[in-house]
């Protein structure tokens, strides 16, 4: 008789950050107040709130820069309280603020941070090399660092977190000060990273930034996390519609009472040149949206959905309008 071979138990897999009830105090003052956060392996995570809400201390005890009053946090499994030698080699930190040293060129720069991190002499060069390239800024490679733009420097200072190819990335507010063309290649840079295997917090205020490439956002006010999830998630939970903007040919009355009946529609306004269509997306997509539409004989000239409004999630939950 045969027996049955049992079942093989596979664990999941260690979340890259991990923290549990974690609450800083400075003095008297609460600055983090019970957070749980969890983020897995080649996430990046969107960390938005308001100055003073606590983006920045969060992420420096994740740095290994302050110890948790109370609560456990840990990276890659390791407690950052107790091993914060063995957290640091498999973190890259960048600061709100980037320091800069005077006198020295970009590959000067990195090359100091390179025997820094410990690495090889004969692998120094190359490294060095490779994280120009990723960063755009092989072009730069004898500028001097504080002859650069606020834009490079940021880049500049990513490039040298990832000389020890570290797989959690701590960015604190990365787009500030920057112009319109260097949050682009910001973006494009960290989504990069993202392919290549990377994990990302990023924190910011610039709510629309984040909204664009992050796969989950967590909003904290006052030292408290009050939302968290994908967009999706924090849109459905604050019941936020999509408007989407239709010019419609053979328009009718019936055929704009037709529209109103249908599923997840909650108003359809007539303006001079197209119809305002609300919808909640999280029931009905715009793909399907479309498909009804035509379904109902409407021939479409425009369809254009407007961009859901980050900025206005962000104002209900910190308002406690939360429905």
């Amino acid at each position: 008789m045969e027996t049955e071979t049992p079942p093989v138990l596979v664990s999941p897999p260690i979340p890259v950050v991990d923290i549990q009830c974690l609450s800083v105090w400075y003095g008297r003052q609460l600055a983090v107040k019970n957070l749980s956060l969890t983020i897995p392996r080649g996430e990046i995570f969107g960390f938005i709130g308001p100055n003073g809400a606590g983006k920045t201390t969060t992420i420096k005890v994740l740095a290994t820069l302050l110890k948790p009053s109370m609560g456990a946090v840990h990276v890659l499994g390791t407690n950052v309280a107790h091993s914060p030698q063995e957290v640091r080699r498999n973190i890259g930190y960048v600061p709100d603020s980037f320091g800069v040293y005077e006198d020295l060129s970009v590959v000067e720069y990195l090359n100091f941070f390179a025997a820094a991190y410990r690495i090889e002499w004969d692998k120094r060069a190359g490294t060095v090399k490779d994280v120009l390239a990723l960063t755009d800024l092989s072009e730069k490679a004898e500028a001097q660092v504080d002859a650069l733009s606020r834009g490079m420097k940021q880049r500049l200072g990513i490039a040298r977190v990832l000389l020890h190819d570290p797989q959690l990335l701590l960015l604190d507010e990365p787009a500030s000060g920057l112009d319109p063309r260097a949050r682009i290649e910001l973006r494009e840079l960290l989504k990069e990273l993202q392919r290549m295997g990377k994990t990302i917090l990023v924190s910011s205020h610039i709510l629309h930034e984040l909204s664009q490439f992050c796969t989950r956002i967590g909003i904290i006010e006052a030292g408290e996390l009050v939302a968290e999830g994908s967009l999706m998630d924090i849109y459905r939970k604050l019941d936020l519609k999509r408007t989407v903007h239709v010019q419609i040919s053979n328009l009718a009355p019936p055929l704009v009472e037709a529209i109103r009946r249908q599923r997840a529609i909650t108003s359809v306004e007539e303006l001079a040149d197209r119809l305002a269509i609300q919808v909640r997306e999280d029931e009905l997509s715009m793909e399907d949206l479309l498909e009804a539409l035509h379904g109902l004989g409407a021939r479409i000239r425009m369809f254009q959905p407007e961009a859901m409004d980050m900025e206005t999630a962000f104002m209900k939950l910190t308002e406690g309008k939360v429905s």
